[in-house]
């Protein structure tokens, strides 16, 4: 999920084994890369990430992400993303370049199932410059079930890396994942890397009764 690389509680398990297979890929991962390295293959990348969210005045639940990179492809899966108790899977090709400033942008297609069912369109993009970057994932669900269930979801993050393991910045979503009588949420983050590892704290509404906060951990191979 670029930058952000995101199973109601009771369905904790659909992320615990997004993440058991993120890890049981590691050493294959490693090994393949060097062997793709040597042969002058294409670059690999494999991310996993958890998102526990925690409205005020709604049920806790869990979202997580695994998106995987081999050269432009982009191959990724998402849990209690686009709803609770639903699961998205997408493909995508990824053009990037810039020296200064540096873009990506990554066109996916997919399919999501569960409470909301069908065909997914949507963009991920990212632009860097200095210790400032920008990024938005964005996608429209068109729900066979039910019309008025169709909708775009969006997220987006300006951020300021003060250092190399400290990102800072805004974070706006679009989501019904939840109850809210919010469209658009906005509100401050932070994330600390080390390693392989980023843990990050995003507080939605933090002037309102409808407050949300959000925690991350994420891994990068």
């Amino acid at each position: 999920m670029g930058p952000r690389c995101r199973a109601i509680v009771g369905g904790v398990g659909g992320v615990g084994m997004a993440m058991a297979i993120a890890m049981a890929c590691q050493d294959a991962h490693a090994e393949a890369g060097e062997n793709e390295k040597e042969a002058g293959g294409p670059e690999k990348s494999l991310a996993a990430t958890a998102y526990w969210n925690i409205p005020r005045h709604g049920e806790q639940y869990v979202t997580g992400i695994v998106g995987a990179n081999v050269g432009a492809l982009r191959l990724e899966t998402r849990v209690n993303y686009e709803a609770r108790r639903a699961m998205s899977a997408f493909v995508g090709w990824t053009f990037a370049g810039g020296e200064a400033l540096t873009y990506s942008a990554t066109p996916i297609v997919g399919w999501v199932g569960g409470d909301v069912r069908g065909p997914i369109g949507g963009l991920e993009a990212s632009l860097a410059w200095r210790k400032f970057d920008y990024y938005i994932e964005i996608e429209y669900v068109h729900d066979q079930r039910e019309r008025e269930s169709s909708y775009v979801y969006a997220w987006s993050e300006l951020a300021y890396r003060p250092a190399d393991w400290l990102r800072l910045g805004l974070a706006v979503q679009r989501t019904r994942a939840y109850q809210s009588d919010r469209d658009i949420q906005r509100g401050p983050f932070a994330q600390v890397t080390f390693k392989r590892v980023t843990a990050g704290v995003y507080w939605f509404n933090p002037a309102s009764s409808a407050q949300v906060v959000v925690v991350s951990m994420g891994i990068a191979f």
